[in-house]
C-alpha cells in the first residue's frame, strides 16, 4: 500500500524543516504555513514529495542516518514510484494532486546535509513537484492512489 510516511514544513526558506502530523493544503496556493505558500503560486512550488526508499538506499549505501525530513520535501512517501506520476493525477488522502515535474537535487541540499554526492546520487530520485488541485488536510498514514 502506498502511503504518507512523514510530513514537513518550514515558514521561511533556509530554515530547518519541522516534522508535523498533518498539513492543510489550498488548491493552487500551497501548504498553509509553508515557505512556498502564495496566493498565485507556480505549480512547481506548491508541494513536493520524495520516496522514503530513495533516502533509505542512500543512507545504507554511505553508512549514514540522515532523517527523511532533512531532505526538505513536504511529503515523504512509502510504496510509490513518484517518477511514474509525472503528468498524472492522483490522491493523497482526499487531496487531489497532479505530478508536474521531478525535483532536481540542488547545491543547497548538498550543503545543508554536508554531502558532496547528493546531486549525483539523487538525480532522477529527488522527488516530485506537484500542483494542488483540491483543498483539504493531508495526514501521516494517508493512502496515495492514482486517479483513473
Amino acid at each position: 500500500m502506498s502511503k504518507v510516511l512523514k510530513l514537513g514544513i518550514t515558514e521561511n526558506s533556509n530554515q530547518k524543516i519541522k516534522e508535523v502530523k498533518t498539513i492543510d493544503v489550498l488548491a493552487n496556493k500551497g501548504i498553509i504555513g509553508d515557505r512556498h505558500f502564495h496566493n498565485y503560486n507556480d505549480p512547481y512550488n506548491q508541494i513536493s514529495l520524495i520516496e522514503s526508499e530513495s533516502i533509505d538506499n542512500y543512507n545504507i549505501k554511505f553508512g549514514l542516518n540522515i532523517s527523511y525530513i532533512d531532505f526538505r520535501r513536504n511529503i515523504i512517501t512509502k510504496g510509490v514510484r513518484l517518477n511514474d506520476l509525472v503528468g498524472k493525477k492522483f490522491k493523497v488522502g482526499t487531496v487531489e494532486l497532479e505530478g508536474i515535474d521531478l525535483c532536481r537535487p540542488c547545491k543547497h541540499l548538498s550543503e545543508n546535509l554536508n554531502q558532496n554526492n547528493i546531486i549525483k546520487e539523487f538525480l532522477r530520485k529527488g522527488g516530485l513537484r506537484c500542483q494542488i488541485l483540491s483543498s483539504a488536510k493531508i495526514n501521516i498514514g494517508d493512502q496515495i492512489q492514482l486517479i483513473d
